[in-house]
């Protein structure tokens, strides 16, 4: 049992951890809120000023935030379809037993190790390019025009890279979700007449709401701050087509050498992000009680 002695040891020996942690996180929230009051241009050395709520004004009513706001959450919402619908169906296959079942697995779950630069330059440059890439010479060979993706159909080319990369992700929770299944369960529904739809709707796919909104969750969070796939294929053009709010606030800060409105579009991507975890906790949390 732990004396009064022993848990003072333990608060004085995880202090620094804690000190350390709060500091690694509570500064750069500071300095961001701070510099977004500025007017601060990497430009104009030395003429900062305090300018009150006058950058998140000036970020909000840019002509391009209600389309980075909402291209931000087609790229969550496109992308969490595909990967769960997907991720189901690749769930049902993998848990059938067949020959080189293992190599199989190992292959499907291989895109998710994939670096985001590397698997946006590969999507670019050996299946979306529309000269040289696999999708182009497909194309041709049915006596088609070669389409061109990135620059006709930015945004759904990038949620199709992203989804790529996270599908093996998805794949794998719910494999492991439903490989706990209880088998005699469906055994005794086949035996009970039911056909391979019902046992899915009313059984698997029950059993699989919780890994699903697990899966929502994880891949919310990261989904937000997707960057790395539109800088290197599309650059979030054509004009703004493919811009989400993560590019923008790029923009903003390093392209144009606006650290206070990129600070305001910090601050506010900030809030959006925490009242979607708010509303995707409480959504588990129904679950996990359900």
């Amino acid at each position: 049992m732990a004396t009064k002695h022993s848990r003072a040891a333990a608060r004085l020996m995880i202090s620094p951890a804690v000190i350390l942690l709060l500091g690694w996180m509570i500064v750069p929230l500071a300095m961001t809120l701070y510099f977004s009051f500025l007017r601060y241009n990497l430009l104009m050395p030395g003429m900062e000023e305090w300018t009150g709520f006058l950058n998140y004004e000036f970020f909000v009513t840019d002509p391009a935030f209600i389309t980075a706001l909402l291209n931000t959450v087609l790229l969550v919402v496109g992308v969490l379809a595909i990967t769960i619908v997907g991720g189901i169906l690749l769930a049902l296959l993998l848990d059938q037993p067949f020959f080189g079942q293992g190599i199989v697995r190992i292959l499907v779950i291989a895109p998710f190790f994939v670096m985001p630069t590397v698997s946006a330059l590969v999507w670019k440059n050996m299946f979306l390019n529309p000269v040289n890439g696999l999708f182009a010479h497909i194309a041709h060979l049915f006596g088609l025009p070669a389409y061109d993706f990135l620059a006709q159909a930015p945004l759904a080319s990038i949620i199709g890279i992203v989804s790529w990369q996270w599908l093996p992700f998805a794949t794998l929770i719910l494999l492991t979700a439903l490989q706990s299944l209880d088998q005699e369960q469906l055994e005794a529904a086949e035996m009970d007449g039911a056909s391979k739809l019902a046992r899915f709707f009313y059984i698997m796919l029950p059993h699989l709401s919780r890994a699903i909104t697990v899966v929502i969750l994880i891949q919310t969070i990261f989904l937000l701050s997707i960057f790395a796939e539109i800088l290197v294929t599309t650059n979030g053009g054509p004009g703004v087509a493919s811009t989400n709010l993560t590019y923008m606030i790029y923009v903003q800060s390093l392209l144009q050498f606006d650290v206070g409105g990129g600070s305001a579009g910090g601050v506010i991507a900030i809030i959006l992000a925490n009242i979607v975890a708010i509303f995707l906790m409480r959504m588990i949390g129904k679950n996990l009680e359900a």
